[in-house]
């Protein structure tokens, strides 16, 4: 396991990269799909990942807590060397309720993690809906914890949703999501 922090290109402002991706429940997903939301939380996560497991509680709450902001589970991991990672493991832990986000998508190609900038796992990405579009407010962790057994005390991605939907700016400083290293296939 490499611990990696995330450091995307991408800056605050920035279009959400488009995708078209296949989601656990059988359907195909795009960002329109999410058009009716004022917020998207996308997340680079995974099952295999402690970093990612330690956030699952957390990010299927904000599922159920925020109507106004779809969250978003990406799995871009190479599953041939981790079959935790395949997208009928995906299915099994959406279906036994570990996983229970808007949608849990497979990244099989890999490209909509390396359009995002995506590096590790758990690695968030808030966008706000504005004129149609979503743009980047906020890209860092999710909480303060910095290893899977700690209790966090402060929930940087809760601030970050709650200014989104107050109208406000998101006045976080970024701080690198930190996590397992997104498993890349070798090309």
């Amino acid at each position: 396991m490499v611990l990696l922090d995330s450091d995307t290109d991408m800056q605050k402002g920035d279009a959400a990269p488009d995708f078209e991706l296949p989601g656990v429940d059988g359907n195909t997903y795009s960002l329109d799909d999410f058009s009716d939301y004022e917020g998207l939380l996308v997340v680079f996560t995974c099952n295999h990942c402690p970093y990612a497991q330690a956030k699952f509680d957390l990010l299927n709450e904000l599922a159920d807590e925020y109507d106004d902001v779809a969250v978003v589970g990406i799995n871009p991991n190479d599953a041939e060397e981790y079959p935790d990672d395949s997208f009928e493991a995906m299915q099994e832990w959406a279906e036994d309720g570990r996983i229970q986000y808007d949608a849990y998508l497979r990244d099989e190609s890999q490209e909509v993690a390396r359009a995002y900038g995506a590096v590790c796992t758990p690695d968030p990405f808030l966008f706000e809906r504005d004129a149609g579009e979503f743009e980047l407010v906020y890209q860092g962790r999710l909480d303060d914890a910095m290893n899977p057994d700690a209790e966090p005390t402060r929930f940087h991605i809760r601030e970050a949703i709650d200014a989104l939907l107050a109208g406000e700016e998101v006045d976080l400083e970024w701080q690198p999501s930190q996590g397992c290293s997104i498993k890349w296939k070798d090309d």
